[in-house]
């Protein structure tokens, strides 16, 4: 199978807060963008947001999206946690700290509640040094 995208599709009810969240705070652009529909990029980084209840979603489906963990991997997390938190007033649901499996990180949410896990990869313990595979 040749694959020539893949992304996340957030299912909300606050298209425009969203959008500007992921706008204004982490730099996206928008490359579409409807009254039920916005589609962004951040170099080679897609994120889209639907309004859940748009009739392309199967009925049974049309829920906004709960339980989704999006991480953003970067290069200076404690500059993120103080732009982020400190200076932008998120609320960290999860706070700065450093994790023995080989990151530094913290966690805010987005305005529909999904989870923005901002992480620095650090070099993990020796106890799960052996779980990652090379490449």
């Amino acid at each position: 199978m040749n694959v020539s995208s893949f992304y996340p599709v957030i299912g909300s009810s606050r298209l425009a807060e969203s959008r500007d969240f992921y706008v204004r705070l982490f730099g996206f652009e928008i490359t579409f963008e409807a009254d039920w529909y916005v589609s962004l990029r951040r170099g080679a980084h897609e994120l889209a947001l639907l309004n859940y209840d748009h009739p392309t979603v199967p009925a049974a489906y049309r829920k906004p999206a709960q339980g989704v963990l999006l991480n953003v991997e970067v290069d200076d997390v404690d500059a993120e946690w103080e732009r982020l938190v400190l200076t932008e007033g998120l609320k960290p649901e999860l706070e700065i700290r450093t994790e023995d499996f080989g990151q530094r990180h913290f966690i805010v949410a987005d305005p529909n509640g999904v989870l923005v896990d901002v992480i620095t990869n650090i070099p993990p313990a020796e106890e799960y040094a052996g779980g990652y595979t090379a490449g």
